[in-house]
């Protein structure tokens, strides 16, 4: 399905107001349908209100209560994808300040306890040394000491015992030299030392593998709730089941194939030695 930027921040609203509509027309109270579709009252007001985003279940349900003909509900469905989809625009998120963007990543890590990591083409700030962190910032303008420390702040949660985090790098992503080569070897020997923590799974997926399908994006999954993936411009923020599922199979397949512990280990001691010679 092909998103319109501009329409996201539309859709929640619009869905609200079909939804309403739709229940008005069929001459039912909230309080009915929602015993027709088993859900409580307090929620189908919240639907209905625009507090609460139903998930494409959801919907559907009210929807087969309501006895909406098939192309109503293709229609209406097509309205709760886009209503559980988030775009964030690369060039607002920098008007903003990056800073506050490392803000909003804290408080997703706060709230989550199981965090995967497709990473393509670079390693991710959690894993990072500062002077990556810097050189990935480095083509933006402006001062990004607030989004560093922030950053550098973030990794703390890697410690935390009550968390888990399967990171999957690609060789690229390792490998890519955002540093002199002396300082990419620093970065490839952190990520070797992470692999001892018990919280966190670090597992490489060199160059030669055979990965079903074909990955496009860098993507992160928080529990089973929220997928993010990252393109050139921005980032997409998934929160519908169903889109977070296909992304939960998606890391699958690559996790049958990425190596780990020792096997990681030798080949990321090998990347960080070609650095350094």
């Amino acid at each position: 399905m092909t998103f319109d930027p501009e329409q996201l921040g539309l859709a929640k609203a619009d869905l609200a107001e079909t939804l309403r509509t739709l229940r008005k027309r069929a001459g039912l109270t909230g309080d009915r349908l929602a015993r027709r579709c088993s859900m409580s009252q307090s929620k189908i007001s919240k639907i209905e209100t625009g507090k609460t985003t139903p998930t494409l279940v959801d919907v559907e349900r009210i929807l087969r209560a309501l006895e909406a003909p098939e192309s109503l509900i293709t229609e209406v469905t097509a309205l709760a994808r886009i209503a559980n989809t988030e775009w964030q625009d690369a060039r607002s998120l920098r008007r903003k300040g990056l800073d506050k963007k490392q803000n909003e990543l804290a408080h997703l890590e706060k709230s989550s306890t199981e965090f995967r990591f497709f990473l393509l083409s670079m390693i991710t700030g959690l894993l990072s040394t500062p002077e990556y962190i810097r050189a990935s910032l480095d083509h933006i303008p402006g001062d990004h000491s607030k989004a560093i420390a922030k950053k550098l702040e973030r990794q703390t949660v890697l410690y935390d015992q009550e968390k888990r985090f399967t990171f999957l790098l690609t060789e690229q992503a390792v490998r890519f030299p955002k540093l002199p080569a002396a300082a990419m070897a620093i970065q490839i020997d952190r990520l070797t030392s992470l692999t001892h923590l018990p919280t966190v799974r670090i597992g490489v997926i060199p160059t030669a593998t055979y990965l079903p399908g074909c990955p496009l994006n860098t993507f992160t999954i928080y529990d089973d709730r929220i997928a993010t993936v990252e393109s050139s411009t921005g980032i997409m923020v998934f929160r519908d089941p169903r889109d977070v599922t296909a992304y939960l199979d998606e890391f699958s397949a690559y996790e049958e194939r990425a190596l780990f512990d020792e096997d990681a280990r030798e080949h990321l001691s090998a990347w960080a030695d070609a650095y350094r010679s």
